[in-house]
C-alpha cells in the first residue's frame, strides 16, 4: 500500500505509438506543483426525441463518449513558492516561458515522425493512470514583470481517453453479437439468461436451442459447451 502522506508529483508521460510504446522520457512533464483540482467527465448520449403529442419519452442509448480528464495547475516564475519543482530545485529558477514550452513539447507540439501530437499517460498517485491525448490546453497568464514577461500562468488542460485501434477491435470482437460465442455451462445457468447476455435479448432462445440440438430448455448439463452464433435479426 502506498504512503498517502508521501508527496507525489503528477507526471505526464509521452509516447510515439498509439499503443503506448516507444516512450520518450526526455519529453515527460512533471508538474512543479501539484494540480489545484482535477475533474473527470463521463458522458452518455441518449436519443430523447418522441412522437408528437407524447407527454414523455424514453431515453434511448446512442453512444458513450470517451472519458475526459481536466487538470488545473500553476506554472510560476516568482521564485517564492515553497517546494516548487520538488526534487528538481533548478526548476524554480526556470522562466515561465520555458516551463510552458516544456509542457507544450510533451502534450501539444506536432511530432513530424508520427504526423500528429504524441500519445500520453497522465499519472498521479493511485487515483490517476489515464491513457489519453490532449483535447484542449488553456494558458491564462496572470502575473507579469514590468517589461511584460509572464511570471505566472494558470494551466487548464483537458485530456481525452484514448484506446488504440487494436484494443477497440479486440473489445468489439469480445462482445459483438455478430460473431459466434461459446460458453461452458455451470450449475444454475439458464438458457434464456445466457442468450440475453450474448444478444442483449432473449428472443433468440429457440434458435440457440436449435443450434445446439438441445432437447430441453430448462435443464442444462454443467460443463456442456454451448455455441451462440450470429442470427438474422429479421429471422422469426
Amino acid at each position: 500500500m502506498s504512503d498517502r502522506k508521501k508527496l507525489e508529483k503528477l507526471v505526464i508521460r509521452s509516447f510515439e505509438q498509439r499503443d503506448f510504446k516507444n516512450e520518450d522520457p526526455s519529453k515527460a512533464f512533471t508538474t512543479p506543483i501539484n494540480p489545484e483540482s482535477f475533474m473527470q467527465t463521463l458522458k452518455i448520449n441518449a436519443d430523447t426525441s418522441g412522437g408528437h403529442g407524447n407527454p414523455g419519452t424514453e431515453a434511448k442509448y446512442k453512444s458513450t463518449e470517451p472519458e475526459q480528464l481536466r487538470l488545473e495547475f500553476i506554472l510560476d516564475g516568482t521564485k517564492t513558492m515553497e517546494g516548487y519543482g520538488g526534487a528538481n530545485t533548478d526548476y524554480k529558477n526556470k522562466a515561465v516561458h520555458d516551463q510552458v514550452e516544456d509542457l507544450k513539447n510533451c502534450v501539444y507540439n506536432f511530432d513530424g515522425k508520427i504526423h500528429r501530437p504524441r500519445f500520453l499517460i497522465v499519472m498521479w498517485g493511485s487515483e490517476i493512470n489515464f491513457k489519453c491525448v490532449l483535447g484542449n490546453l488553456d494558458l491564462n497568464y496572470t502575473l507579469f514583470e514590468p517589461d511584460g514577461s509572464p511570471i505566472r500562468v494558470k494551466v487548464t488542460a483537458t485530456f481525452i481517453a484514448h484506446k488504440s485501434r487494436e484494443q477497440l477491435l479486440a473489445e468489439s470482437r469480445a462482445s459483438s453479437p455478430d460473431l459466434t460465442h461459446s460458453r461452458i455451462v455451470v450449475q444454475g445457468d439458464r438458457l434464456d439468461w445466457l442468450t440475453f447476455t450474448i444478444y442483449d435479448d432473449s428472443v433468440y432462445l429457440m434458435q440457440v436451442a436449435k443450434a445446439n440440438q438441445l432437447t430441453s430448455l430448462r435443464k442444462l448439463k454443467p460443463s456442456t459447451q454451448l455455441n451462440f452464433p450470429p442470427f438474422d435479426k429479421n429471422e422469426p
